[in-house]
């Protein structure tokens, strides 16, 4: 018994069966001809099947198909992937960095250890503080946001901007400039705190104020995006706000049937295939507490269907239709998240302090509304990428686009190109998309 008379519980029993069954990952390049394949055997636990699925998707790979069952103690997944090119996982490194992770030293052998392939500042960027914003959205919000940050004389060492019916979600990484290290002084926190929020406060509504959120440590990005909007409640909104939602909403069909006889729910979704497009569904369906038991993922392009047998976290299946609406709404909204239609802008300079704001303040004078943004730096090299729209609904004049390099073609790099709303094949990926999360890997030595 332990002190108090309550009985003693050892820490180490919750993992034992991880340690006496450790996972088996088997990276197969033999059995298929067209893509490598992915096997994962481990005792079974919640959240499991999103940390695999983050992995893949950290490191950029393409899922062509699934299988996943994890009813009982015990989880078995086959993943098809491929890299970017539609080619098959062959370098030596990035199969040993596979194995690592998902086997019994990696992530899945520890809740509390975070994967950091998609963490800000992995590579060489130092300390950092990272800020979450999130609220209303509005032409020209982020130049304003960037400026702030610029006038504080801090540094944006990475950040990424999602937008959705009319909601914004922002992390912004930032140093202090004079010691390049995070920012430690409550005093100037407070500061640019308060000038955050006035900045994200609804005009003449203060009850509808923006949030923001100061940490000191490591946050997935994509994860933390899709719960930001979520907790926003922005797939709650009546009407689509933009021709690219409303593009991918006609071609998106999301269904849920019950399977009484074994007392799950099925989710099945049918829409435009696209990398990440699995785990931002699973992401979903994991932080509305559901629990995946079976998934069948496959991709027939330009169309991908997933299927999902689901239960509530408490045992139940989808009982009413508010229930089956909700789930379908937040599965709707989690991928239209990262739909993009309009131009793409990459621009690539030295890093200095102020230069987001510079962009932004640019693009917004220019009538150029952020869609979708995604800013990092390696070293003195900083890229910023941006999803733009014309802000007052129309297609984006070349004309603008030529004042814009102008402007700002005589200190950095600019390459325009027209955004994807989906990947139709291989050789269209290797023109068309781009990570945020490859980023990191494109500027080191």
């Amino acid at each position: 018994m332990a002190p108090g008379g309550l009985p003693y519980f050892d820490p180490e029993y919750e993992s034992l069966s991880i340690r006496i069954n450790p996972p088996r990952v088997n990276v197969d390049n033999d059995s298929c001809g067209e893509c490598t394949l992915v096997k994962v055997d481990s005792v079974n636990k919640p959240g499991i099947l999103l940390e695999v699925v983050q992995i893949l998707a950290d490191l950029d790979l393409i899922i062509t198909k699934a299988y996943i069952s994890s009813d009982g103690g015990w989880f078995m997944d086959v993943f098809h992937v491929t890299d970017q090119q539609g080619n098959k996982i062959t370098d030596n490194l990035t199969i040993e960095y596979i194995e690592k992770a998902l086997g019994p030293k990696g992530h899945t052998a520890d809740e509390s250890k975070t994967w950091p392939a998609k963490r800000v500042g992995v590579h060489s960027m130092g300390d950092y503080t990272a800020i979450e914003l999130v609220g209303r959205d509005r032409p020209g919000l982020l130049s304003e946001i960037s400026a702030v940050i610029a006038n504080l004389k801090f540094n944006v060492s990475a950040a990424e901007v999602w937008t959705h019916n009319m909601k914004i979600a922002c992390v912004v990484y930032l140093n202090d400039d004079s010691a390049s290290r995070a920012m430690n002084d409550p005093t100037r926190l407070s500061v640019m705190e308060e000038q955050l929020k006035n900045i994200l406060r609804v005009c003449g509504d203060d009850d509808k104020m923006g949030h923001t959120n100061f940490s000191m440590g490591l946050t997935h990005i994509d994860r933390r995006l899709h719960q930001m909007l979520f907790a926003e409640m922005d797939y709650d909104v009546k009407g689509l706000t933009n021709e690219a939602d409303c593009v991918a909403f006609l071609e998106l069909k999301i269904s849920i049937d019950r399977c009484l006889e074994k007392g799950y729910s099925v989710v099945t979704v049918r829409c435009r295939d696209r990398p990440k497009l699995m785990f931002d569904i699973v992401c979903t369906l994991t932080d509305m507490k559901y629990v995946v038991f079976h998934a069948t993922i496959s991709s027939d392009r330009p169309y991908a269907t997933q299927e999902y047998y689901i239960r509530h976290v408490d045992g139940s299946p989808v009982n009413t239709d508010g229930e089956e609406e909700r789930v379908t709404k937040c599965i709707e909204a989690a991928i239209l998240h990262r739909v993009s239609e309009g131009l793409s802008l990459e621009l690539c300079a030295k890093d200095r302090v102020g230069l987001l704001s510079e962009v932004t303040r640019v693009l917004r004078e220019n009538g150029l509304s952020v869609s979708r943004a995604g800013v990092t730096t390696v070293g003195e090299q900083a890229v910023n990428i941006f999803y733009v729209r014309d802000a007052s609904g129309n297609p984006v004049d070349m004309k603008t686009i030529e004042r814009l390099r102008k402007e700002i073609g005589q200190s950095m790099m600019l390459n325009v190109k027209k955004a994807p709303l989906s990947l139709k094949a291989p050789k269209a990926r290797t023109k068309t998309s781009f990570s945020f999360g490859s980023l990191f890997e494109r500027f080191l030595p």
